[in-house]
């Protein structure tokens, strides 16, 4: 019992990155190059770190950061998502986030997505959404996701 509460416990202070991952961007995605890389079809497939490296990093991080429990609990997720022209490979750029708690992996998507959704259409800036993930995603996920 003490210890699936301590799981619970840690997993709320790893819903949030680390101050270590600060966030980190694809050089080659910018404002003028979205229509030729985020915003087609499958382009992420094309820049996405393979299974072994996100594994061990993921292992990694979570030895660092003091988690606990089978890294099945946890998604190696970019701060400022591949679809967002974020660093595939950059560590400043990942951390170990539940799929359980409040600010979950699966909360990130949806915001990511909608991020995504919003720059390839026009009505937002690639600059403020890689800003609105960089800066504080869950005050992000409440103003646009959840208003």
């Amino acid at each position: 019992m003490i210890s699936i509460l301590l799981v619970l416990l840690l997993q709320t202070f790893a819903d949030l990155p680390s101050a270590a991952t600060v966030g980190a961007l694809n050089p080659a995605v910018t404002q003028a190059t979205i229509m030729t890389t985020i915003c087609v079809a499958g382009w992420t497939k094309t820049v996405r770190p393979p299974v072994s490296f996100t594994s061990k990093l993921k292992r990694q991080q979570m030895k660092a950061l003091g988690l606990i429990g089978s890294p099945s609990l946890y998604e190696e997720d970019h701060l400022i998502s591949l679809e967002l022209g974020g660093a595939p490979t950059d560590p400043a750029n990942m951390w170990p986030q539940p799929w359980a708690g409040e600010w979950n992996a699966h909360k990130k998507d949806r915001l990511e997505n909608l991020l995504h959704k919003r720059v390839c259409e026009g009505s937002m800036t690639l600059d403020d959404a890689q800003a609105a993930l960089s800066t504080d995603w869950t005050a992000a996920y409440r103003q646009y996701v959840k208003p």
